[in-house]
């Protein structure tokens, strides 16, 4: 294992200097990762988006059949603008046992480790595939995620168990609230401040939105279902910015609201959905068209990612506490790629090296004891994919 972790961490350095971050391509990163699977013996295929500056990776160890197992991540990391690091945030360094850089717990971690395990995997798994699967764009909504998706399914692939490597802590996570992105805008009519009846405040009406929104969350409480294991048990809402206006003495013409809901249930999302597209359509919009005509809201949809619902039985939940030893599985608050593996038929689980509160700050690290664990796991689960060892 000391081999092992000594490539784990040489790779992980490698992958934290290409700056990934989902405004910019990751296609270095992929073609360096898909070079070290093909030398492993791996099929891998390479599915770029629409621009051509961003893919996904996809590679299978084993048979060619349904059922496998995939360990998932995604390449891209969150921006490091207005962060204070200690030192350069895409060159890794290692202090007492910690490994800094960013993406190291988040999760370009779990990614080397699997990367490094493909030699060994390629040499036990026998009856049933091992699958790679790193995305573009989890940071962002998720969207690469959904692509493969649809790449798997052009390709009559399904595969049955998704292992999404997130940090944390190495617990074995079967379920999350969904994460639903907005950013509703306000067309309204500018004016001088003087006159406020011959103008259409869009930041008025905007916090008249945000009003709404506010007692939407309140009665999201009411709505938890029964046993809800989610901290908090209930749908939440959170808004983020509302910006607008230009002067003190100027009727704002235009304004922003960046929203979002972490629903625990499908009814929830569409229980809100439809009290705001009502509260816009009856009330707020002809309000604004009274004055004037071309006043306008509507709603951009920046990402709904689905949920990981915890469900029974679950391979993936059975398989993860077998090769960790965990006696049972948790919830949390955070979002990931794994709802998008489950909608399209596997049974998924989360657990990585790393911890959360690491995530997205500046000197993000992972330790050097997590990364022993993450690949411990993934030497048991090479064992497990072996046959003949069974």
């Amino acid at each position: 294992m000391n081999a092992q972790i000594t490539d784990t961490t040489q790779l992980l350095s490698e992958l934290i200097a290409f700056p990934t971050i989902s405004e910019r391509s990751n296609m270095a990163m992929i073609d360096h990762l898909a070079e070290r699977l093909e030398g492993a013996g791996a099929r891998v295929h390479i599915f770029p988006d629409a621009t051509g500056q961003k893919a996904n990776l996809f590679a299978t160890l084993g048979p060619e059949c349904d059922g496998g197992i995939v360990l998932s991540g995604h390449s891209d990391v969150v921006p490091v603008a207005d962060q204070d690091w200690t030192g350069d945030p895409f060159e890794m360094h290692e202090t007492d046992g910690l490994l800094y850089g960013r993406g190291s717990c988040d999760m370009k971690g779990f990614i080397a480790a699997a990367t490094t395990m493909a030699p060994i995997f390629a040499q036990r798994v026998k009856d049933r595939p091992l699958h790679f699967s790193f995305t573009y764009d989890e940071e962002t909504g998720c969207f690469g995620a959904g692509a493969l998706v649809d790449s798997l399914r052009a390709l009559d692939l399904r595969p049955g168990v998704a292992l999404i490597g997130e940090p944390t802590m190495m617990r074995v996570i079967e379920g999350h609230k969904g994460c639903y992105e907005y950013s509703t805008h306000f067309h309204g009519l500018a004016g001088h401040g003087s006159g406020p009846d011959k103008g259409v405040n869009a930041v008025e009406y905007a916090a008249r939105f945000v009003t709404r929104l506010l007692m939407l969350k309140d009665q999201l409480r009411s709505r938890a279902p029964e046993g809800s294991r989610f901290d908090p048990p209930w749908t939440t809402i959170n808004t983020g910015a509302l910006t607008g206006g230009v002067a003190h003495n100027v009727i704002p013409s235009q304004a922003r609201i960046d929203w979002e809901m972490r629903p625990v249930q499908l009814s929830d999302a569409a229980f809100v959905k439809d009290d705001l597209h009502r509260y816009c359509v009856e009330t707020l919009l002809p309000e604004m068209r009274a004055i004037y005509p071309d006043a306008d809201i509507d709603t951009e949809i920046i990402g709904e990612v689905a949920g990981l619902v915890p469900t029974d039985p679950n391979e993936a939940r059975n398989i993860m506490m077998e090769l960790t030893g965990a006696n049972g599985a948790s919830t949390v608050p955070f979002g990931t790629e794994a709802g998008i593996f489950q909608a399209y038929g596997m049974s998924a689980v989360v657990c990585g090296p790393g911890s959360i509160d690491q995530a997205h700050k500046a000197d993000e690290f992972v330790s050097v004891g997590q990364m022993t664990e993450c690949l411990d796991m993934l030497e048991r689960l090479s064992h497990r994919l072996d046959t003949k060892a069974g």
